[in-house]
């Protein structure tokens, strides 16, 4: 039940990031969430600060002519008190059909009104790809 719960949101999450959907991929999150990067940490209180850096997100995307986001490895396990760590090894394709962007990206959910919802995002190179308790397969 859970791994669907959680296939059920990274295709909504896959999906909001390739159609630059703001209102989709902010159903995703629950606020106040962060959003770390080796560069900063983003601490997003409200809606604002959500548009503000998801349009800086969307843009950069664009301008790599992002056309595929795939998951290429992603592991979950189970916390306390209904939470879930999910670990994941993203490939971002352009239009040439290049990869131009391979991270892992580790998350934090938190279970709201019976939906799994991201409260923080730790993005690093592939090598910080930690291998979690059960694995998940997400379809694209």
């Amino acid at each position: 039940m859970k791994s669907k719960q959680l296939d059920h949101l990274f295709q909504a999450y896959i999906s909001a990031f390739k159609h630059y959907d703001l209102s989709a991929v902010q159903a995703c999150y629950q606020l106040p969430c962060t959003l770390h990067t080796p560069d900063k940490i983003a601490y997003i209180a409200n809606n604002v600060s959500f548009k503000q850096e998801f349009d800086d997100i969307f843009t950069v995307l664009r301008h790599a002519n992002t056309e595929n986001i795939i998951a290429t490895k992603a592991t979950y396990s189970l916390g306390i008190d209904d939470t879930i760590d999910v670990c994941i090894d993203w490939a971002f394709i352009d239009k040439s059909k290049e990869v131009f962007a391979d991270f892992c990206a580790f998350y934090h959910l938190v279970k709201v009104a019976e939906q799994y919802k991201i409260i923080s995002v730790v993005s690093h190179d592939l090598s910080n790809s930690v291998a979690l308790t059960f694995d998940l397969a997400i379809t694209n």
